[in-house]
């Protein structure tokens, strides 16, 4: 099988590109060629960028599918099918669960739920614009390609090489044991899935030609943050004791899973119909160990979200003033 992976070289399209290369697949990856330029020899680079529009090397070649994980923005997307056309079988869009309204949510929703209202023409990537253009990309993949149209709405994925810093927060923190504060309720739901399992999931659509809609959640088993805390300790065989404190606390502007009470619901999307096409389901206790492996591989540096050690100490003397 030929597919064609827009991205590849970073964190869910890594995952997918390994998972394809391991599976005997002959894969090509389009990219600008600065994120890991050395990875997966194996396959073949084409070189060009989606912010500029340039998709010159996309004009020629063949493919059995491809699978969009870096198209953000309807224009992208839109120069993207241009450039290929009817030179490629199936068109694999890598969605977010950020298309979904957020009024009116109710837990274990599944894929026929109300979209955002579709926006076209923002270029700032911000929490109004990002599900929104990520809802007008998903119309015209589906108008453009219709039955050979698949679209995969992750969750919070996590796992090794993942650079949006969730599940690495939580996994470095437990790892040093003692008192952890916590800027949100430890009764939080919370759905993170395992990048080698989105991979999984993606090549079996292919596999398989599904169209259609699937959401991409787990772990398997429902767990809380509070769970997924506990969870890291366990793995690092640390103590640990989560101190709740006000979310205002926590430095701008998110806080490594952690989401308002109103958004609870969407913390507990239904992933029957993934699970039946074929995503796996990797216990957390994995996944956690995994990435705290390779957290501590590269040197643990520096992670830009959550509260710095001297941070969350004056967060901590003030919790137990009070």
């Amino acid at each position: 099988m030929r597919i064609l992976v827009l991205g590849g070289t970073s964190f869910v399209g890594r995952a997918i590109a390994a998972d394809a290369l391991h599976n005997g697949a002959e894969v090509t990856l389009f990219n600008r060629g600065r994120t890991n330029p050395g990875l997966f020899p194996e396959a073949h680079h084409l070189i060009g960028d989606r912010d500029t529009g340039d998709h010159t090397a996309l004009r020629e070649g063949e493919w059995d599918a491809v699978v969009d994980v870096s198209g953000f923005r309807p224009r992208q997307v839109g120069q993207a099918m241009a450039a290929l056309g009817d030179r490629v079988g199936r068109y694999l869009f890598v969605s977010s669960h950020a298309v979904y309204r957020r009024d009116g949510l109710a837990p274990f929703s599944d894929e026929s739920v109300p979209l955002r209202e579709p926006l076209r023409d923002a270029e700032q990537l911000t929490e109004a614009t990002y599900g929104r253009l990520k809802v007008a990309c998903e119309q015209d993949v589906t108008a453009r390609y219709g039955d050979r149209a698949t679209i995969v709405r992750p969750g919070k994925v996590a796992g090794p090489y993942d650079q949006d810093r969730g599940l690495t927060y939580w996994a470095r923190r437990a790892a040093r044991g003692g008192r952890i504060a916590l800027p949100g309720r430890p009764e939080q739901p919370v759905q993170v899935v395992d990048s080698r399992d989105l991979a999984r999931l993606v090549l079996r659509l292919i596999e398989d030609d599904r169209p259609g809609a699937f959401h991409a959640v787990g772990p398997a088993e429902p767990t809380t943050l509070g769970g997924l805390i506990t969870t890291c300790a366990e793995v690092a065989g640390t103590e640990i004791e989560i101190v709740p404190v006000p979310p205002e606390t926590a430095p701008p502007p998110f806080f490594p899973l952690v989401r308002e009470e109103r958004l609870w619901p969407g913390q507990q999307r239904d992933p029957a119909r993934a699970r039946a096409a074929g995503l796996p389901a990797t216990p957390l206790e994995v996944t956690a160990a995994d990435v705290l492996a390779w957290d501590r591989g590269r040197g643990e540096p520096p992670l830009g979200h959550g509260f710095t050690p001297e941070q969350e100490a004056l967060v901590l003397a003030e919790a137990g003033a009070r």
